[in-house]
């Protein structure tokens, strides 16, 4: 099982700017997984800080998860979407297919999610 190592995302995406300047999106893990996650979920810049600061890491199958939670509620004609994977909270846009912000079971506790109107536990 691959893990996602969050201290390659700024290489990553700095490789990927490079490829493609108009593409912002985070690539995350190994090679074939970083290209199968770019054309299913994109994690957006605030999203990539909150999973840097917070030392969360993903493995392949929680990713694998998350973006079947966003198909689910994708299907169920969610906009923006809580996805609930391990102890571990993302808001996603399920429209854009983008993750904005990811939180950790630490820090949980007396939060409050807003402009959400679906949750998927996955």
């Amino acid at each position: 099982m691959s893990r996602i190592d969050n201290t390659k995302i700024q290489d990553l995406l700095q490789a990927q700017r490079v490829q493609n300047p108009a593409v912002q999106p985070a690539k995350t893990g190994s090679s074939d997984f970083e290209g199968l996650l770019q054309d299913q979920l994109k994690v957006s810049g605030h999203a990539k800080t909150r999973l840097e600061s917070r030392n969360i890491e993903l493995d392949k199958s929680a990713w694998d998860r998350v973006v079947s939670g966003v198909d689910r509620a994708a299907a169920k004609g969610a906009k923006e979407s809580l996805v609930m994977v391990d102890d571990v909270a993302l808001v996603v846009s399920v429209k854009n297919r983008t993750v904005i912000t990811a939180v950790d079971k630490g820090n949980l506790k007396d939060q409050v999610f807003t402009n959400i109107d679906s949750a998927v536990i996955v």
